[in-house]
């Protein structure tokens, strides 16, 4: 089972993390990494990190496999991004990194929720989050503005 590590987005990594990409069929699923930081740098309830695989972590230089970025607010942990790099994607990336983030946001007290959402037409985002546990959430978000995407909750005897 892949593993992996979370790091900040630091200056040091910042340009790695911009230049990820998914594949040209996904572009239309997720923001772009720029677009996330510009968001996190305005907004102190998102956290943002570089994922890299666990077993990297002793190399000198390691890449970069992905970028995840959650929220901490009203009681909720919501991951807001999941993103793997075009090159590493279908190893099991996103599912390592969305299980440290459950992790994670686990061990914060205030945090009784732990949500998503996805683009409706992103099918292999659905079976991700259902395979770990997230189901539909009716949500005050779900409204004309965001009716493209569908909102899930991690199912409380999962959380």
């Amino acid at each position: 089972m892949v593993k992996v590590s979370l790091r900040p987005i630091t200056r040091m990594n910042l340009d790695e993390c911009i230049s990820l990409k998914v594949a040209n069929n996904q572009k239309g699923f997720v923001a772009s990494n720029v677009y996330s930081l510009a968001e996190a740098s305005v907004n102190p309830t998102y956290h943002p990190f570089g994922i890299y695989d666990a077993e990297a972590h002793y190399q000198a230089n390691p890449s970069m496999v992905g970028f995840i970025m959650y929220e901490l607010s009203d009681a909720v942990g919501f991951i807001v991004r999941l993103m793997i790099d075009e090159k590493f994607q279908r190893r099991g990336y996103g599912r390592a990194a969305m299980i440290e983030v459950i992790r994670r946001l686990k061990l914060h007290p205030e945090v009784e929720r732990i949500a998503t959402s996805h683009e409706r037409k992103n099918e292999a985002a659905a079976r991700l989050y259902k395979s770990l546990g997230f189901v539909d959430w009716e949500h005050e978000l779900t409204d004309k503005k965001h009716s493209g995407e569908r909102y899930l909750i991690l199912q409380e005897d999962t959380a």
